[in-house]
């Protein structure tokens, strides 16, 4: 598992599915007396009920915090791979404060944030990703795949196929930037960043300046106006036919122009170069540490291995096995609900046609009974 051991591939955490065992191998934190329970289930809907099981949070509005131990190694000079997969088959709303090494995996709160954390902790400080991955937020089980390579670089696959790459010193910001704004350098005074310039030899027309607003010369003073009364008589205003608005002079070409100034840029001495910021000297723990509004999110299929095609095909063999099998059972659930929503709604108005009946039955022989009262009265009155 170590640096010697290189040309070797390596289950550092092997295949983990979760199974009746799981309280064997994953320890619960006692951290806070309020965490969340997980429980084994496959959930409402699945591919294979025995392969399907996994952790489920079971307790809404709740942290879960979940650990698993293994045999600590260091990643250097090979590559790290992790995997596990993901249901949040309870239409996630919302979804920890653990020293962690890597955090990765899905984010989702509401219709705002549905992301994938990609998050390294670089020299005691925790450091996100400056790109924006998206996680699915439906109700399937994904496969979620991480590679860091010794070359600094790294990949983020989602079901087996890869949504995400780049460079770690590129895409967080472990380091300083390689280079600074040469902190000496000076915009010369002189220097002329405008493209256009006014013309000095346009002059404005004689002409030019025209009121906005003119009296009305078709006004005419009304023949009651009194003076006296009403006040000197001021015809209307309007517009001008004459005015040309604000004269500017005709813009050309700057002879002085210099283009943008663009700050000189130097090396920055604070920069150091790390070829290992992949790497990590200890890892031994896998964690889950989450809050969740709604419950029911479903973790399994955990590994961690420095073989991204046997990651691949271990992906394949679990989430890719039962994923059709998955869909096929919730789409036939959803018919089914489709059926019985359309079942009551047929029962509910026939129900509401009877009562509307009855309802107009009752009507009618109450008329009828009047009807009789009132003929009966009439012959007793006769």
């Amino acid at each position: 598992m170590h640096a010697n051991n290189k040309a070797f591939n390596f289950i550092f955490m092997p295949h983990m599915h979760i199974s009746d065992t799981w309280r064997s191998r994953w320890v619960e934190s006692k951290h806070k007396s309020d965490y969340g329970k997980f429980v084994l289930s496959a959930g409402k809907f699945y591919g294979d009920a025995k392969k399907d099981k996994g952790l489920q949070t079971s307790q809404d509005a709740h942290f879960y915090a979940l650990s698993s131990r293994f045999a600590d190694f260091s990643n250097k000079d090979q590559p790290l791979v992790i995997q596990f997969t993901v249901k949040h088959e309870q239409s996630i709303d919302c979804g920890g404060d653990s020293t962690y090494n890597i955090m990765f995996g899905p984010d989702i709160c509401g219709p705002g944030t549905k992301k994938v954390h990609v998050i390294f902790n670089y020299k005691g400080k925790n450091h996100l990703i400056n790109k924006d991955i998206r996680a699915k937020d439906d109700e399937y089980t994904h496969l979620y795949t991480l590679i860091v390579n010794l070359d600094n670089t790294y990949e983020v696959k989602l079901d087996n196929k890869k949504v995400e790459s780049g460079s770690l010193e590129e895409d967080w910001d472990f380091l300083p930037p390689k280079k600074i704004k040469d902190p000496e350098a000076k915009k010369p005074e002189d220097w002329d960043e405008r493209e256009k310039i006014d013309d000095p030899d346009d002059k404005k027309p004689e002409d030019w300046d025209k009121p906005e607003n003119i009296p009305d010369p078709d006004a005419k003073k009304p023949d009651d106006w009194d003076d006296e009364m009403d006040g000197e008589w001021e015809p209307p205003m309007v517009t001008n036919p004459e005015y040309k608005g604000e004269w500017k002079p005709r813009q050309i070409d700057n002879p002085a122009y210099k283009g943008k100034w663009v700050h000189p840029e130097i090396d920055n001495p604070e920069y150091t170069a790390d070829n290992e910021i992949y790497n990590y000297d200890s890892i031994g723990v896998i964690g889950l540490d989450l809050w969740q509004v709604k419950s029911g999110t479903i973790f399994d299929n955990f590994l961690i291995t420095n073989d991204p095609k046997l990651a691949e095909e271990v992906g394949n063999e679990t989430w890719g096995a039962t994923k059709d099998a998955e869909k096929k059972m919730k789409e036939g659930q959803e018919e089914e609900e489709r059926k019985k929503h359309q079942e009551e709604e047929k029962t509910r108005k026939e129900e509401a046609k009877h009562e509307e009946e009855e309802e107009d039955k009752e009507e009618e022989e109450e008329e009828e009974e009047e009807e009789e009262e009132t003929d009966s009265k009439l012959k007793d009155e006769l």
